[in-house]
């Protein structure tokens, strides 16, 4: 490490001002930023050192993703194999590689525009580069069906990055997750990419690997529990509780392994990055509501299980407890959690046409955060103003 860190020092000066590649000044700022620690010291004002910045926050939660989407990438083989009748026949390697040929493009084109889009903007602002689109990056092709095309990927992450994020002053700035504004562009602008029962199996053969099926289709699981039916799976199989543990049914490539979910909730916990108050706030509310509305549940399903389908899980551990555009107060992160588990389970029960819920119950509390933390926040200043008064 050593020896790279003397070379960033040798060709640092021409990125700087007047050196021959300063027009590339923000990209070699985020690379030398995400391999080292800056050397940069605050000059004035109050500050707090820590051994970790922004960057490595982000890298810890892209880490927390690995195993949802090196799993999602198997599921989308697996799905393949299950439509063409060719699981006994074709080996789990060889589901992975297929899955890993249809994801990777979308992660090369969700960065690339991204990216792209922040470099131009760090540029012209003449600023370093915002660090937050390092998971946006990799969270949007993950919450996508498979059959999303890359022209539609690109056009929601364009929307997402310069209306959800920059237009609000960048990383840390934006009041809604903007992974999220992504797949809700794609929700409302192309619906039929993103809904349906024709985008979440992939039916084409790619260098080889993988299956042709025509005319293949089938629905989500989420799909038959709003239609009362219990959920099955790509063969027509009733879906067991190891399937929706395990993420073997068709869905968004990274949000169906409940154990992969689970593996990243627990390094973000450990790591201390993510809010164990927000997620289990999630589950709770979700919980509630799940009993509230058990007659409108189908029979045939334990309700339990209407929390392993869906992005539910996902949600709750990678969305929810996004530190910008949740609640900050402890006592807010409750509230926040509750309203997005309770208002995920009120969205599929009283409206059929959008089975999921969670990517709008997000949303909306992500607007409502402020006000959440204002409520706590004045309540603390009252209950302190009335014991102020009690005691003169």
């Amino acid at each position: 490490m050593k020896f790279l860190r003397n070379y960033i020092d040798k060709i640092k000066p021409n990125f700087e001002e007047g050196g021959k590649l300063h027009a590339f000044r923000s990209l070699f700022d985020g690379f030398e930023t995400f391999l080292f620690v800056p050397n940069d010291t605050a000059k004035s004002g109050v500050n707090i050192h820590d051994a970790i910045d922004s960057k490595r926050i982000m890298s810890l939660v892209v880490i927390a993703l690995v195993p949802s989407l090196l799993l999602g990438m198997y599921n989308i083989g697996l799905q393949n194999a299950i439509a063409a009748g060719a699981v006994e026949t074709t080996t789990w390697f060889s589901m992975f590689l297929y899955g890993l040929l249809v994801t990777l493009p979308k992660i090369v084109v969700a960065y690339a525009v991204g990216l792209g889009i922040e470099f131009t903007v760090a540029q012209w602002k003449n600023e370093e580069i915002h660090e937050g689109f390092l998971v946006s990056g990799i969270l949007i092709p993950m919450i996508v069906p498979v059959g999303c095309p890359l022209w539609v990927l690109a056009l929601a992450t364009a929307f997402a990055v310069i209306f959800a994020k920059e237009v609000f002053g960048g990383t840390g700035m934006n009041i809604v997750n903007v992974a999220l504004i992504a797949r809700a562009f794609i929700f409302f602008a192309y619906p039929s990419v993103i809904s349906g029962d024709g985008v979440w199996v992939a039916t084409d053969t790619i260098c080889g690997l993988g299956s042709s099926v025509d005319g293949y289709t089938c629905a989500t699981a989420l799909q038959y529990v709003a239609n009362g039916a219990a959920p099955v799976g790509a063969a027509g199989e009733l879906l067991t509780s190891c399937d929706m543990i395990f993420g073997f049914m068709p869905g968004s490539i990274g949000e169906t392994s409940v154990v992969a979910i689970a593996l990243g909730a627990a390094l973000l916990l450990f790591t201390g990055v993510a809010s164990w108050k927000t997620m289990l706030s999630v589950f709770v509310g979700g919980i509630a509501m799940l009993y509230v509305f058990q007659d409108k549940m189908p029979e045939a399903m334990p309700l339990w299980h209407n929390l392993l389908l869906g992005g539910f899980c996902f949600g709750a551990v990678f969305m929810a407890t996004d530190p910008v555009t949740s609640a900050r107060t402890e006592t807010g992160k409750y509230i926040y959690g509750f309203g997005i588990g309770a208002m995920t389970i009120i969205i599929r029960v009283m409206n059929p046409g959008y089975p999921e819920g969670m990517m709008l119950a997000i949303l909306l509390m992500n607007v409502v955060a402020p006000f959440i933390d204002y409520c706590v926040v004045q309540s603390n200043v009252n209950a302190r103003a009335k014991r102020v008064t009690k005691k003169n």
